[in-house]
Parts: structure tokens; sequence; C-alpha cells
């Protein structure tokens, strides 16, 4: 079970501690267990969504909001930021986007950028609540994360060292699309015909999304990584709300 406690503690803010520091080859393959874990925040949000029955529809949906954020510490909405100076900054050179990534400060685009994402995500779950559709909250964390593993198995890294090259390194191929299978079958068997358009939906999110990180930084990073995961979330999301 250390892969699992090691992607829960990448992914999320929750008291994890690990007994050292892992072997390249666990952390490999943590990387199969980033679906499991969006079940775990998927299943924490359903439940405080059963907790919240009652309040304020707007109230209700700014605290699974704000639950959802800190579930993983800000961490993927940082990338996002990231991205999103780097793309505009970046005025299509690669070096200088990887260059503006390395960057800590955020710009008023990035600023924007996650205005914009998490404006989407909160109307988007005011319309779930109110088509009292909360499978969302479950289907959104688990297909974001599976897209990062989806990511790993198909795109190079492009930062030579660290983390996520010994991630990318170290991740048993087979069975990395075999849990993305059986994610999708998951999702597919708990919501029927949404869960097919949410998947079809974030399959070609997916794509633009890999296909716009290989033609300006031929590969990915994980501040891109964290960018489409929360894409991604919001794409499913306000795809559900509308059907």
């Amino acid at each position: 079970m250390l892969p699992f406690w090691i992607a829960l503690q990448f992914l999320s803010s929750l008291p994890v501690r690990l007994p050292g520091i892992p072997a390249p080859d666990a952390l490999g393959r943590s990387l199969l267990f980033y679906p499991l874990v969006g079940v775990l925040f998927g299943s924490i949000l359903m439940a405080l969504d059963l907790v919240l029955a009652g309040a304020p529809q707007l109230l209700h949906a700014a605290l699974l909001l704000a639950a959802w954020v800190l579930l993983s510490g800000g961490l993927h909405l940082d990338g996002l930021a990231d991205s999103a100076d780097a793309w505009l900054g970046g005025f299509g050179d690669r070096e200088r986007t990887l260059t503006i990534m390395k960057d800590p400060r955020s710009g008023p685009i990035a600023v924007v950028t996650v205005v914009i994402v998490l404006l989407l995500k909160f109307t988007a779950i005011v319309a779930l609540l109110d088509g009292h559709h909360s499978g969302a909250l479950l289907l959104a964390p688990v297909i974001g994360r599976a897209a990062m593993l989806g990511l790993f198995l198909n795109t190079p890294y492009v930062r030579a060292g660290g983390l996520g090259q010994s991630l990318a390194d170290h991740l048993p191929r087979t069975p990395g699309v075999q849990v993305l299978g059986v994610t999708a079958v998951g999702c597919v068997l708990l919501s029927g015909w949404a869960g097919v358009s949410a998947l079809l939906v974030a399959v070609a999110g997916f794509f633009w999304l890999r296909r716009l990180m290989m033609q300006r930084l031929r590969g990915s990073t994980g501040d891109t990584a964290g960018a489409m995961l929360e894409l991604l979330e919001m794409v499913v999301v306000v795809t559900l709300a509308l059907i």
C-alpha cells in the first residue's frame, strides 16, 4: 500500500507521513493510485454534501468548493496559474515558457484564469445541487486524476531529474493502461450516459491540452499536469450540469 500513501501525500493536504524516502519504483507505481485518490476525494465531497443538506444552496456550493480546493492544498491551482502565466508570457518560445513556470509569482492572467475556473466550478456545483446530481462530485475528481496518469503514460516529461521524471521513468505501462480502463468502466457503471458524456468531453479536452503541450514544450511538466487536472475537473462538472 506504500504507493497509495505516496499518491495521497503528493496529491492531497491530508496528514500522511511516509516511513522514509520512497524508492523510484514505488514512486512510479504511485501513479496507478491517482484515480483511487480521486475516489477518496469524491467520497469526502459527497459525504460533506449530505452533511450540508438543508443549508442555503449558495453557501452549500461554496463550502463544497472550498473543501475541494483544501483537499488538494491548492497544488493544482498553482500549476494552472503558472501554466497560464507561462503560456501568455512565453510568446510561443519553449525555453521562455519553461522559465516563467519556475517563477513563484503570479501575474494578472494567472489570477484571472484561476478565478474563471473556480467561478465555473462554483456555478456548475450550484446547478448540480439544484438538479440533485451529486454524483458529479465523485466523477470529476476521479477523471481529473486519471487524466494525470494518462498524461504520464503517453507524454514525455520535459524537465530532467526531480520527482516528475522519476514518476515517468518508473510508471508500469501495462498496469497503467489497465487502471485507466477500469476507471472508465467504473464511471460508466456509476453514472450511465452521464458518465459516458463526461468521459467523452474529458478525453477530447485531454487530447487538445496534450496537443498544446507538445506544440509548445514537446512534453509536459508538473505545472501543466496540474493545469490539465483543474481544467478537466471544471469541464466535467460543467458538462454534467448542462445535461
